[in-house]
């Protein structure tokens, strides 16, 4: 009668997690206490994977136990195998109930205006996953492993990540009353040279501000005495008469309605759009809790009339 070298019960993949405690215990009665049973109980199954594999995996003495050659390249790749496995699980699980933790790098003012008043309703509908949100208006590091999830303005450079489209913000140049009054009020671009021109500190794709004349679109270089890395702190200089700004219009609203900010060359302004985008690892491997947040934000942000 012919007999298969293979048990029909046996439980390989615990099997390779025993060897791996022999391995990394250099005992077989280590190994025994770790894993809840005897010695011989697991000699027997060392002996037992040997047989299968028809190579010598340990070398066994009265006082000491080390790995062939064989027996370290087994256990090398049984590590391998036994952290698939529970990548696998793991990920399996995850889209089942997505839980875990996400970090969420967002621009200062977009992040308090627009994504912190969606995140009660977020973490009620999946509560085991927990948000970390950073606001600041410099780029994060997503490929870096930083950030999971990063909420980008304008346009997208090359790269690996994948880009998920939310909506789109329009913006304009503005300045206080009171700067006008002390300093003029610019009629075209051109005047910006006299003027106190306050802008982003970090580099930015684009750099300067983009205006449209006698039907040409073109980038002016600005300059000025305060620069910022962030839209909200720009504007609350500007409401204090430091300067001239350009921001993105979700940053202004507030402010023109109360008259502690005006429009400025609106003639020359090129109606530019600056999509909005959240960022992150895409393919397969997204883990489900950032899968979902993006189309949280896709549902609850995309639907809207953007200014």
């Amino acid at each position: 009668m012919e007999h298969s070298n293979t048990h029909p019960k046996t439980d390989r993949t615990g099997e390779l997690a025993i060897f791996l405690a022999v391995a990394c215990a250099g005992s077989l009665s280590a190994a025994a206490r770790e894993r809840g049973l005897t010695p011989s109980a697991v000699s027997r199954i060392v002996t037992r994977m040997e047989q299968r594999l028809g190579v010598r995996l340990v070398v066994r003495t009265t006082r000491s136990l080390r790995l062939t050659a064989e027996g370290e390249a087994y256990a090398r790749l049984a590590r391998r195998v036994l952290a698939d496995l529970e990548e696998l699980e793991s990920t399996i699980a995850d889209r089942a109930s997505p839980r875990g933790h996400i970090r969420v790098s967002a621009a200062t003012a977009h992040g308090r205006l627009t994504i912190v008043p969606l995140l009660a309703e977020f973490v009620d509908r999946y509560p085991d996953i927990s948000v970390e949100l950073e606001a600041s208006d410099e780029v994060s590091d997503i490929l870096g492993g930083r950030t999971d999830i990063g909420i980008r303005f304008g346009p997208l450079p090359d790269s690996p990540l994948t880009a998920r489209r939310l909506g789109e913000t329009g913006r304009t140049v503005v300045a206080a009353p009171s700067y006008l009054a002390r300093a003029g009020t610019p009629q075209t671009p051109a005047d910006l040279a006299r003027h106190n021109c306050l802008d982003f500190s970090f580099r930015r794709i684009e750099p300067g501000w983009p205006f449209r004349e006698n039907g040409k679109d073109y980038l002016l270089p600005v300059s000025g005495n305060i620069t910022a890395n962030n839209g909200e702190t720009l504007v609350q200089l500007a409401a204090q008469g430091v300067g001239i700004t350009r921001v993105g219009n979700f940053h202004i609203e507030d402010a023109l309605t109360r008259g502690e900010l005006v429009p400025l060359l609106e003639a020359f302004n090129p109606q530019d759009r600056e999509s909005i985008h959240a960022v992150f690892i895409g393919g397969a491997a997204t883990p489900a809790r950032v899968r979902v947040f993006v189309d949280f934000l896709a549902e609850k942000l995309s639907p809207r009339t953007s200014v």
